[in-house]
Parts: C-alpha cells; structure tokens; sequence
C-alpha cells in the first residue's frame, strides 16, 4: 500500500516551495448601516484577518483609537462636507492635529485622502487648496515625507478610455485634474483611485463580457498594440495610468483606493460574480505583477467594502460587503500571504 500524505502536509510543503508574497489587500471600513459590529469589534475582525490596510472616510475616533498598535496601515479620509473649512490653514492644522497627530505613531497612517470623488463643479476649486494645506501643516510637523496627502477620484473623469494607452481625462475637468497631478508629483505621492469593473460591465455589457471583468477569462481579450488585456481591472488601471501621463504625472503611482462587485440588488450582481471578483482581484494584487503598461510594479489596492450597508443608497450600494454584519465572511478571501504566523509584507 502506497504511503498518503495528509492534505494539510501537502498545503505545507506547497507552500514552502511556492511562497506566496506580493502586495497585502487592504479593505474599506464604511460605517453607513445600523446594524454593524462597533469599531474595536470590527479593527479585531481586520486583525484575525489578517488585513494590513484600511481606509476610513472620516477620522472616526473609536475606529482611531482601536487602531493604536495594531501595525495597520491606514488612509484616512477629510470629509468633502469639511473641504471648505480646511481651506484655511489654521483649520487644517486644527483638523491634521485632531484627527492625525494626537493619534501618530500608535497608528499608522500612510495617507490622507482630502475629498472622495469630488464633482469638479461641486466643490473641485476647494481640493487642491485644502490638500496644500494639509500637506503644509504636515510639513510642519516634519511627517510629510512619512505621510502623503492626495485626494480619491473616479472614472468619471475619463474621457477617453479605449484603448488604455490613450486614456486621458475629460478636456472639461483638465483644470482640475492637471493641477492636482502636478502637487502630487512634487510632493512625492499617489493618485487615489477608485476603479470598479462592475460599472463599467453594466455600462456597456454588448462590448464588454463577463469573464473579462471578473477575471476569468482564459485569453487574452484586448490587445492594444503589444499589450494584452485579460481582465477589465487591469485595462482600467492602465488607462488611469495614462491619463496621468497626458496630464504630466510620468510615472506616478496610483493606488486602487476602491474597488468590488455587489452581490445583489442590480445586473450582474449576484453572490457568486462578487466571489469571483474578489478572490481573484486579492490574488491578482497579491500576485504583485503590474499591469501590461507597468508590468512588474506593485498595485496597492482596497476592497469595497468590510460590510454590507444597509442605510446607502440606491439599494446596489447596500450589497458590496465581505462580511455580513454578524462579522461572518460572505466568502473566503486571503488578505496577505502568511509565513509562520505573520504576514508577509
């Protein structure tokens, strides 16, 4: 009788000689339900999951302080109800020393994302403003090279974006985006993006299939000169990546500052899409490859969002959760690689 070897001895030896490393995935921690677990409850729920990066909308105190020591790395969200106040100077050192410096280095911030997805005619003039001055009160606090100020945008602002190599912004929000690009490459830091294939499917699901934008195509899809495109996440990227290009960012990084797929409530938004959309969007970031425009470079990424939330709408924003809010997972993921016990960054 020949010898078995136990799965879990195989799953060892697999991983001992296939290590597993590359990029940790963050996760979105919004708090728009009546129903979900408290802040310390849900940082433990990060921290059993071995997930190493958060993004918090707004800096909610008891979510900060359960985040002291916990090593976690974290983007911390300014409002866009509290841009306009921080347009002045002594309001964003108020504001920077509230919410960031009273808690530094017990917790560990790596940016501040000034405004989500601000409409560039609701609001836009006031961004940059605010992001300077968070960058000056920072700067005087001597963090500003230990943490980076940026703002989070959306798709929306592409014009053109087929093919990725000639994604470039809209002609009527240049004004807004240009100046924003050039702060951030000269403050050495990231453009915040949030990028959702889902949309981009129900958008247009004549010319965009399914498997393309869940990651399960077996070809490639898209080629683009010499580049080819697998899956709609990557496409998406590259056409972020050159639209900063046009509007003089060169190489800076962009961070995926959101991205998921519902698991009910619309098209296409079913569990079993959303499984696939997450666990191999986990695996292609811990993969640490690139994209076929930049190949080789790391993608730092977050997952929208930890729970389900029951008070967002229209009713598709209710369903993008990881967890149900009992704290159970809809479906397993892997956050980081783990090697003897501890995450491997």
């Amino acid at each position: 009788m020949s010898p078995m070897i136990p799965l879990f001895l195989l799953a060892l030896f697999t991983t001992i000689l296939n290590p597993i490393s590359g990029e940790p995935v963050g996760v979105c921690y919004g708090m728009l339900g009546n129903n979900l677990p408290s802040q310390s409850e849900t940082i433990a729920l990060f921290r059993q999951n071995n997930i190493r990066r958060i993004r918090l909308y707004d800096p909610n105190q008891a979510a900060l302080n359960a985040l002291k020591n916990s090593g976690i790395e974290v983007i911390v969200g300014v409002p866009n109800s509290d841009l306009r106040s921080l347009t002045n100077p002594s309001s964003a050192r108020s504001w920077l020393q509230n919410n960031v410096l009273n808690y530094y280095p017990a917790v560990n911030f790596k940016y501040i994302a000034v405004g989500n997805e601000v409409v560039p005619s609701n609001g836009g003039d006031l961004v940059l403003p605010a992001m300077r001055n968070v960058y000056d009160a920072l700067r005087g606090a001597n963090l500003h090279d230990r943490i980076k100020v940026s703002t989070a945008v959306d798709m929306t602002l592409i014009g053109n974006s087929f093919p990725p190599s000639s994604g470039e912004f809209r002609g009527d929000v240049r004004s807004y985006t240009d100046p924003i690009i050039g702060f951030l490459t000269s403050t050495n830091s990231a453009l915040l993006a949030n990028i959702y294939p889902y949309f981009s499917y129900i958008g247009n699901p004549r010319d965009i299939s399914l498997s393309y934008a869940l990651f399960t195509s077996s070809s490639v899809v898209v080629w683009d000169g010499s580049r080819g495109y697998q899956n709609l996440f990557d496409a998406l990227l590259d056409v972020i990546y050159s639209a900063v290009e046009r509007s003089g960012g060169g190489s800076l990084p962009v961070v995926v500052s959101e991205s998921g797929w519902p698991s009910n409530g619309g098209n296409a938004a079913s569990f079993d899409n959303a499984r696939a959309y997450y666990t191999n969007l986990a695996a292609r970031v811990r993969e640490n490859r690139g994209t076929p425009k930049r190949p080789g470079r790391g993608v730092e990424t977050y997952l929208f969002a930890m729970f389900d939330e029951n008070q967002k709408s229209p009713e598709i924003e209710k369903n993008f959760g990881l967890f149900f809010p009992n704290k159970q997972p809809k479906f397993p993921i892997t956050f980081a690689a783990v090697r003897d016990g501890k995450a491997v960054e």
